[in-house]
């Protein structure tokens, strides 16, 4: 695995672990259910697109130069797809996707964003 690849790999799984760290935290604190609506699989779920979406554009990155930002849109659309595919039909069993329920879903989905882009950024300056 290339020294990019794995550094943004390890730094994403990081982040997301603190991440999830506070989440449960706070839904401690308030007196929720510290591991429903589905937490642990949209935390796992987001970061295994971004390590997989970031691994394709790496590779992709020589022979797709100028297609690259479409590329990462289509990534972020399969995420979108994976919402409404795996958590929504779960989220909407009682008729009504909750505040919290979302926040499950787009507290990892955000920060995957964030520095997914912060990453291709990095690597698509580095191309020139």
């Amino acid at each position: 695995m290339h020294s990019t690849l794995l550094r943004f790999s390890l730094t994403i799984v990081l982040i997301l672990s603190i991440a999830f760290s506070i989440h449960v935290l706070v839904l401690h604190l308030k007196g929720l259910a510290m591991f429903g609506n589905q937490i642990v699989l949209s935390y796992t779920i987001n970061t295994a697109i971004a390590v997989a979406i970031f691994a394709l554009l790496f590779y992709l990155k020589e022979k797709y130069k100028s297609q690259l930002g479409f590329l990462f849109m289509a990534g972020s659309a399969l995420k979108f797809a994976v919402f409404f595919i795996v958590f929504q039909p779960i989220y909407k069993q009682d008729g009504d996707v909750s505040t919290l329920e979302f926040l499950v879903f787009f507290v990892p989905y955000g920060l995957c964003l964030v520095f997914e882009t912060f990453s291709l950024s990095k690597l698509l300056n580095r191309l020139d």
